[in-house]
């Protein structure tokens, strides 16, 4: 009986379960701020690429 009363007052599982639920959540707040940076770095890049290729072949402005 009293195994059961301790395991009825033990908060430890609780406390591990709470910061597992907390790296979880920042783990995907990361995940998908990196996701949305990473898009627009692309976009960034491809537009970079476009100017200087056609810097390079003489069309137009910049």
């Amino acid at each position: 009986m009293t195994l059961f009363r301790k395991l009825l007052t033990d908060r430890s599982g609780a406390t591990a379960i709470e910061y597992g639920l907390v790296a979880a959540l920042i783990a995907t707040g990361s995940i998908l701020a990196m996701g949305a940076l990473g898009n627009s770095l692309s976009n960034t890049f491809t537009q970079i690429s476009t100017k200087m290729a056609n810097a390079q072949d003489g069309k137009g402005p910049f």
